[in-house]
C-alpha cells in the first residue's frame, strides 16, 4: 500500500530538503507542532522510502575532483541478462556517481567524477572498456554547473 503524504508531510520533507541537519525541535517549531508527532511523521516517511537518507553536499573541486563527465552508453545486446550484468557492474565502480537507464539514442547515462583528465582516461581504459557488451560510448564534460537543486518543486 502506498503511503499518501498530506500537506504537513510535504512541509516536513521540504524543510529537510532545505536543511537535512535541521533539528526535530526546529521543524516542530516552524510547523507549530510538538516534537513527538513530527518525529512519528519523519519515521513513517523514512519507512515508506519517501525519505531515502541524509547526506552532506560537498564541493567536488575541494574534494579533489576537477572533472565531471556524462557518458552516454549504448549496449550491443539488450537481453535481460545483459542489462542486469551491466547494471550490476556499474554499481561497483566508484567513479560512477549516478546512472540512469534512459530512452532515446543511448541506453544509459552515467555521471562520472575524476580527479583530472589522466584519471578520467584511466577510468575509461581500465574500468569502462572492461565492461562486457559495451557498443558505443560518448563523453561530454561539464564546463560549468549552472543549476543543481536539492529541493523538489511544489
Amino acid at each position: 500500500m502506498d503511503y499518501q503524504m498530506d500537506a504537513m508531510d510535504q512541509k516536513i520533507v521540504r524543510l529537510l530538503q532545505q536543511d537535512g541537519k535541521m533539528k526535530l525541535k526546529e521543524i516542530a517549531s516552524s510547523l507549530k507542532m510538538t516534537s513527538t508527532p513530527v518525529f512519528e511523521r519523519i519515521r513513517k516517511l523514512e519507512q515508506h522510502g519517501i525519505i531515502k537518507g541524509y547526506s552532506a553536499q560537498v564541493d567536488l573541486k575541494k574534494m579533489g575532483f576537477s572533472i565531471v563527465a556524462f557518458c552516454s552508453v549504448t549496449l550491443e545486446r539488450h537481453h535481460t541478462e545483459n542489462l542486469i550484468a551491466f547494471e550490476k557492474a556499474i554499481k561497483e565502480i566508484p567513479e560512477i556517481v549516478e546512472c540512469y537507464h534512459i530512452a532515446g539514442l543511448f541506453d544509459y547515462l552515467l555521471k562520472i567524477v575524476a580527479r583530472d583528465m589522466e584519471d578520467y582516461q584511466r577510468f575509461v581504459t581500465f574500468e569502462l572498456a572492461n565492461l562486457q557488451n559495451i557498443g558505443r560510448v560518448q563523453s561530454s564534460f561539464v564546463m560549468t554547473e549552472l543549476k543543481k537543486v536539492d529541493v523538489l518543486p511544489d
